[in-house]
């Protein structure tokens, strides 16, 4: 059974903050988790922008097609669930 995908629109650019460096001294897996949150987060609001509105419709294709798209590397397994975790299981 084939499922329908709309194709992903033109995702606007955003203005970013600055980076900041990140404290010396933590274990490497802080370090790990960090980013990972953080490609997580990205990748997010990059789904939110185009048109996914819930979890479900975000599977692990679609979350490393939206990464490719804005120019992150693919996301790992672990990095897709965390990506779900994110998107609003319901909107009023």
């Amino acid at each position: 059974m084939a499922i329908a995908v709309t194709p992903l629109p033109n995702l606007p650019t955003l203005a970013t903050l600055p980076k900041k460096r990140l404290p010396a001294g933590q274990p490497r897996a802080w370090y790990e988790s960090h980013n990972r949150q953080l490609k997580a987060m990205r990748l997010a609001i990059a789904l939110l922008h185009s048109g996914v509105q819930r979890p479900k419709q975000a599977d692990n294709r679609r979350i490393r097609r939206v990464a490719a798209k804005i120019g992150v590397r693919p996301p790992s397994a672990t990095t897709c669930r965390l990506v779900r975790s994110l998107i609003p299981a319901e909107t009023p």
